[in-house]
């Protein structure tokens, strides 16, 4: 329990930062609290420059992750970004009545805010828990493992070597995949990627996938295979959630009877690994890839990914795994087994729907309201001129 703690506080973290921000641009559009957001965003914006400056001078990393994959913006790039919004919340700040024109009565102001509040928050809960909706990364559903590892002829391949940790008798020992040890005796502690000599960087560069039995690459196997593949994905056994492990070792069972392959990818020790097996009777076999890979392909521990000749048709988190109902027929004939990836264009739009769909029945009737006072009001004024 103790283990997950700092976990969970990282999801409150960035769940708390998500919402401010999105509260803060929320509150400038529709021009709700123009005396204090102003003074708010230019509090946060002379915050968030100098520290990107400091970044992009020092370079302790690479980039921000502003937004994420979606766009990735080096060190100096977030500076500049940071400096123009910077203007922006100065001259926002100084001339607050001129750019903040207000959308919605003061009356209603309440009920945008607390709505859009309470649709971050659910929204945040719903890409924890299940998976997120826009996926940037380079294992997408329908993206094809195989040509993301691709180098474009005439560049420069940047080379890798993974090496495995193995301990004996108290002492550990570093192995390439050329050698690693087949005697029992050794225990595996980790395995680790790095780069030996850079070049250009595909998309995907760290897929490699190493029987955890005989140390067998079996990389090209998976992804040439033309038949369907389940990978069960997790980074750490020993921190993954096994609530639903009876119904993972259903579809396990399902793979057997219809000859489709099986295979739970982790860079968790033999010791974890033998303990998982134990905990929740899996009888399926294990194998070994690079952490941040793992982390990269899934956000679940654990997560389901369904693989065909290299390419991903679906992916599933740990609490919302196919059950026995929806894998009744063969994957070739079910609907979870074809390749149907949603647009960007089509999520954008149907996440918009989710948001100013209510939004906009809130602000059509707070104009009704207006207007029907307004008329009520010159009536009212029409009859007390007609009295006097």
């Amino acid at each position: 329990m103790m283990d997950m703690f700092p976990s969970v506080l990282t999801y409150i973290g960035a769940m708390t930062m998500g919402i401010i921000e999105f509260a803060l641009g929320l509150y400038l559009f529709f021009g709700i609290h123009r005396r204090i957001i102003p003074t708010v965003m230019l509090i946060v914006m002379s915050f968030f420059t100098p520290l990107t400056l400091w970044l992009a001078i020092d370079n302790p990393i690479s980039d921000c992750g502003c937004f994420g994959d979606a766009l990735v913006l080096s060190n100096w790039e977030t500076f500049f970004k940071n400096l123009a919004l910077l203007i922006a919340a100065i001259s926002i700040f100084k001339w607050r009545k001129v750019h903040l024109y207000k959308i919605v009565s003061s009356k209603v102001d309440w009920l945008v805010s607390l709505y859009s509040i309470l649709f971050i928050i659910c929204y945040s809960i719903y890409t924890i828990r299940y998976l997120p909706v826009f996926d940037f990364r380079p294992y997408h559903i329908g993206a094809d493992i195989a040509k993301g590892m691709t180098i474009p002829e005439g560049e420069k391949m940047t080379t890798y070597e993974t090496t495995f940790i193995y301990e004996k008798d108290g002492k550990q020992q570093e192995f390439t995949i050329d050698n690693c040890p087949t005697d029992s005796t050794w225990t595996f502690i980790d395995a680790k990627t790095r780069v030996k000599e850079k070049g250009y960087e595909p998309p995907i560069h760290d897929f490699a996938i190493t029987s955890v039995n005989d140390g067998e690459d079996l990389t090209e196997s998976v992804l040439n295979d033309d038949r369907y593949t389940f990978m069960l994905v997790s980074t750490h056994l020993a921190e993954a959630d096994d609530s639903n492990m009876d119904l993972i070792n259903e579809i396990y069972d399902y793979c057997i009877e219809h000859k489709y392959n099986f295979l739970c990818v982790t860079a968790s020790p033999d010791k974890d690994i033998d303990s998982w097996t134990e905990n929740t009777g899996a009888e399926y076999p294990f194998a070994l890839m690079d952490d941040i890979t793992l982390k990269t392909m899934v956000r679940s521990n654990p997560g389901l990914i369904l693989l065909k000749k290299g390419v991903v048709i679906n992916k599933w988190s740990v609490n919302r795994l196919p059950d026995e109902y929806q894998l009744n027929k063969p994957l070739d004939k079910l609907l979870i087994g074809q390749l149907n990836p949603k647009t960007l264009p089509h999520k954008i739009l149907m996440v918009a729907g989710w948001f100013f769909g209510p939004l906009a029945v809130f602000i059509l009737c707070d104009l009704i309201w207006i207007s029907w006072k307004r008329r009520r009001s010159k009536k009212e004024d029409k009859e007390n001129e007609t009295k006097e």
